[in-house]
């Protein structure tokens, strides 16, 4: 070994003990956790996705991507669910569940697989998305099985009554967008965005078995009252140095500037197949009527320090810097979590705020939500007992300082759940709910749960 790699081992070293005493430190800064509802398989639901959102009456809605009928070919017994809890009327009574819907597939061309979270409108209806299902012609494996739907959910008119399905839209062949997935967002005019992993026209080399390398689609409301809502596709990934397979969680601007971000495309990324490390991407829209959005680059990860194929979208702070995280990155081999702020001249800089390790709580699996202070929360994959954490990055007293990471929560994989893989939701007193993959009391179906001080 020579001097120069013993002064990087010595180095690297050094940097994997901080982290290990930043963690240990840590520890007094655990969060209890609480598990309101465990999925038992079967009719009632398993693999929730996608988080949960709150009504004004404090009821949690979201969705189960799997469970329901089982007659949801390609993909066996993975129709879905959507699901609401309501909370105890009496301290310490359990949440009730209550089945809104459960997606029939393919065969009832109503929808399957709902693989992505619940939007709220003022008045009370849920919308989301499927991966599969619907009316258009797009196969798997060579089984007919749908391109997805976007659908809507409308409260019942009288209480107690049966929610209300509705198909907005069917997508078609794979030109107009396959496998939509993540949440979806509404702008001031009601116009819905969302993204479609794969489809769009365009790239060739994302995936042997889906056609495309995704889109951005726009679903704009009937003019008239039990019209047609109309899909238009906003921008389509082309793979290769452009973006590629576009993950939701969509934001917008004041100017209606659409945020995003690719787990593929940009540079080759020797880790995936030289198919890229992953974007964040703007689209800004047209000037004229009729014109074509336009799609800036802002970031194109490296997989180097920067790190890669982020899985979830970026948030804006009150300054209009843009938060995310991706994955490795760093000798520690973890999550990375980032800002991209802008610097004039239409380019935005990249800072990494933290690497977080794998012998910690390892790589992210959803994107980020700040609380009243700035802090930055997220789940992550691995942790202790690598059923999962849920981690604070503690925004600096001072500009310039350090973020200061924290566990707050480890999963360990029994009745808690295991598997934390949505975006976490603030309620009004400062606690955070999510879902959990597997884990809970009946098989290991997954959770719904809260962490709070």
């Amino acid at each position: 070994m020579t001097p120069k790699d013993r002064s990087r081992f010595s180095n690297d070293a050094l940097l994997l003990f901080v982290l290990v005493l930043l963690f240990a430190s840590a520890a007094s800064a655990e969060w209890k956790e609480k598990v309101l509802y465990s999925f038992q398989g079967g009719n009632d639901g398993a693999l929730p996705a996608g988080g949960v959102v709150f009504d004004p009456q404090g009821n949690l809605y979201g969705v189960t991507e799997a469970g329901g009928p089982a007659s949801c070919a390609p993909i066996g017994n993975y129709c879905g669910t959507v699901y609401e809890l309501s909370p105890p009327v009496k301290q310490g009574d359990p949440w009730t569940k209550t089945q809104l819907y459960m997606f029939k597939g393919k065969k009832a061309n109503d929808g399957e697989a709902p693989d992505g979270g619940l939007v709220m409108d003022k008045a009370g209806n849920l919308y989301g998305v499927t991966a599969y299902g619907g009316t258009g012609d797009c196969t798997l494996a060579g089984v007919p099985g749908g391109c997805g739907t976007v659908y809507e959910l409308s409260p019942p008119q009288t209480q107690g009554g049966q929610w209300t399905y509705a198909s907005l839209y069917s997508f078609k062949s794979g030109k107009d967008g396959y496998l939509p997935l993540g949440n979806l967002v509404f702008d001031s005019a009601g116009n819905l965005y969302g993204a479609t992993y794969f489809g769009g026209g365009k790239g060739t080399t994302c995936n042997p078995d889906y056609q495309y390398c995704g889109t951005i689609f726009e679903l704009s409301p009937p003019k008239i009252k039990g019209g047609k809502w109309t899909e238009k596709v906003l921008h389509s990934f082309a793979g290769g140095t452009d973006g590629a397979n576009p993950n939701g969680g969509l934001i917008l601007d004041s100017k209606g500037n659409v945020y995003g971000t690719t787990y593929i495309g940009g540079y080759n990324c020797p880790h995936n197949s030289n198919q890229g490390c992953g974007t964040v991407f703007e689209l800004k829209p047209p000037t004229k009527k009729g014109g074509t959005w336009a799609e800036k680059q802002l970031h194109i990860f490296k997989n180097g320090s920067d790190g890669g194929q982020p899985p979830g979208g970026v948030i804006f702070d009150p300054k209009g810097s843009l938060y995310g995280v991706a994955g490795g990155g760093n000798i520690t081999g973890g999550g990375v979590v980032f800002r991209l702020t802008a610097v004039g001249g239409g380019r935005w800089k990249d800072t990494v705020l933290h690497w977080f390790s794998n012998s910690g709580p390892g790589d992210f699996t959803a994107g980020l939500v700040f609380d009243s202070s700035g802090n930055l929360y997220g789940p992550t994959a691995e942790g202790a007992k690598f059923r999962g954490t849920v981690v604070r990055l503690k925004h600096p007293a001072r500009l310039g300082g350090k973020w200061v990471p924290a566990v707050l929560y480890t999963f360990q994989g029994g009745q808690d759940g295991a598997g934390p893989a949505a975006r976490l939701l603030f309620d009004a007193v400062g606690s955070l709910y999510g879902t959990t993959e597997g884990g809970g009391g009946s098989g290991s179906y997954g959770t719904v749960f809260e962490v709070k001080p």
